[in-house]
């Protein structure tokens, strides 16, 4: 097999079913939304790159989960495709966690390809035999943002709106990012049910990874943009905290996509003169701020929501720290 994947076109001998319903059968076997949300993104990937198949997101997605077609996709499931697909990954610079995301993903699939009877079980068993390559630890590529750039990224939220509902929503996804340090399927799962009000605190209700859910204390400033937010949208019990918001300015009864929010940020980090900023390098923002300002890591760790704070610390210990030895040195030469 050659280093570069090919799109694999085999044709099935009579299958049995033309399409299979992924999603459904994932939900019994992978509890958290995070979880089945990354795994469809995976599996996307993999039919983009092993069978051929166009990429997809949103809707789109959505029913290509619900039927999986089964011509181009089961002649791909097997231990040697699925050890050079890692390969790949591994070469685009991905680290050990995403590979790992990515391989768990493929072997859900394939295992749950042969409980239907559509995969062979020597297939199925030799793929969950096949392990990720060696990835670099240490530090990820990301982005770790001073306090000024986060001020200026949740103005240029503001900034890029082109109507009073779109800014008021955009208010309170930058206000949530920046402050709560929620994942962006966290915060485009969130209803108006989960905000509460618990010993004379404001609170928030956070449906995290795991199945876990953790109240969160919501800041003034967001609290403020709720209310701005509220008034537009008139929500009802267990309406979705945030919605679609048309060109026109109209507000949509659906909630926001995870990528409506990755663009969002996108779009704002840009207008900013920030480059590329992800969601998810305003956790880790957050996270690094607080260290910085001397919070003690037990409450980093509640607000993250690591399930102990040794979680916390191998985080923390991923963030660029501060290695001025060179620059010491150079004081010492008295090099300019």
């Amino acid at each position: 097999m050659s280093n570069e994947l090919q799109p694999i076109n085999g044709m099935l001998q009579a299958p049995h079913r033309a399409v299979f319903d992924f999603s459904s059968v994932l939900s019994g076997r992978a509890s958290s939304l995070h979880t089945r949300r990354a795994y469809t993104r995976w599996v996307d990937r993999w039919l983009v790159d092993v069978a051929g198949l166009k990429a997809t997101t949103g809707k789109a997605r959505t029913q290509r989960m619900r039927a999986l077609p089964l011509e181009p996709l089961l002649p791909t499931m097997g231990a040697p495709i699925l050890r050079a697909w890692l390969g790949r990954l591994s070469g685009e610079g991905l680290g050990k966690q995403s590979l790992n995301q990515a391989r768990a993903a493929i072997v859900t699939l394939s295992s749950l390809l042969a409980e239907a009877g559509l995969l062979d079980d020597y297939s199925s068993a030799a793929m969950g035999n096949v392990r990720v390559p060696r990835a670099e630890d240490g530090q990820r590529p990301g982005r770790w943002l001073s306090l000024e750039q986060i001020r200026l990224l949740m103005q240029a939220a503001e900034d890029i709106a082109s109507t009073d509902t779109q800014q008021a929503r955009n208010r309170v996804v930058m206000g949530m990012l920046c402050t709560m340090a929620l994942r962006r399927e966290e915060l485009a799962q969130a209803r108006w049910s989960d905000l509460s009000v618990q010993n004379n605190r404001a609170v928030m209700l956070i449906h995290g990874k795991g199945s876990k859910a953790v109240y969160v204390d919501i800041p003034k400033n967001v609290l403020q943009a709720l209310n701005t937010w509220e008034n537009f949208v008139q929500p009802e019990d267990g309406s979705p905290l945030l919605r679609r918001i048309w060109k026109g300015g109209g507000i949509s009864d659906q909630g926001v996509t995870t990528d409506a929010l990755w663009r969002i940020v996108s779009e704002a980090a840009e207008h900013a003169g920030l480059g590329n900023v992800a969601p998810h390098d305003l956790r880790r923002s957050i996270a690094g701020s607080l260290q910085l300002s001397g919070v003690p890591i037990d409450k980093i760790s509640r607000l993250l929501r690591h399930s102990n704070v040794a979680i916390t610390e191998r985080y923390l210990s991923k963030l660029p720290q501060q290695n001025e030895g060179a620059v010491l040195m150079a004081d010492l030469l008295g090099l300019e």
